[in-house]
């Protein structure tokens, strides 16, 4: 599987899952049962990232800042989960799985998209320059 062909299936799991997201939250926005409002919150905003990661399929070079910070972001997700973990230890042992997991699709989603792949710059550098005057 090629890089390109590994991002985008990567963004297509990743962009359905936040845009699953969303059947919780409306759930719990209209009482069907209770969630803690920082969980709503998070809920809210990985619906549109995941409608954007969506699109960034289409061309995922051109939108490598996009899939960088979401990459980065859910490590920072990641790492406050961990934090989070060693101060209450009775909660660390369910919050583990989704760590391990959220820690690795972020890092998969920065290495993919980290930059172009030479062979694929290569060609815009030799495109010719237009002649002046």
């Amino acid at each position: 599987m090629t890089r390109e062909r590994a991002l985008k299936v990567l963004l297509v799991l990743v962009g359905l899952a936040f845009i699953a997201g969303s059947y919780p939250l409306i759930s719990s926005l209209f009482g069907r049962w209770e969630m803690p409002p920082g969980d709503q919150m998070i809920l809210g905003i990985y619906f549109p990232i995941g409608v954007f990661l969506l699109l960034a399929v289409r061309n995922p070079w051109a939108n490598r800042t996009l899939i960088a910070c979401v990459g980065w972001f859910n490590l920072a997700h990641a790492a406050v989960m961990a934090v989070q973990g060693f101060q209450n230890p009775s909660q660390a042992p369910s919050s583990l799985p989704p760590l391990v997991v959220i820690a690795i699709v972020s890092a998969a989603l920065i290495v993919l998209a980290a930059a172009r792949p030479t062979a694929e710059r290569a060609p815009a550098a030799a495109a010719p320059v237009p002649a002046v005057g």
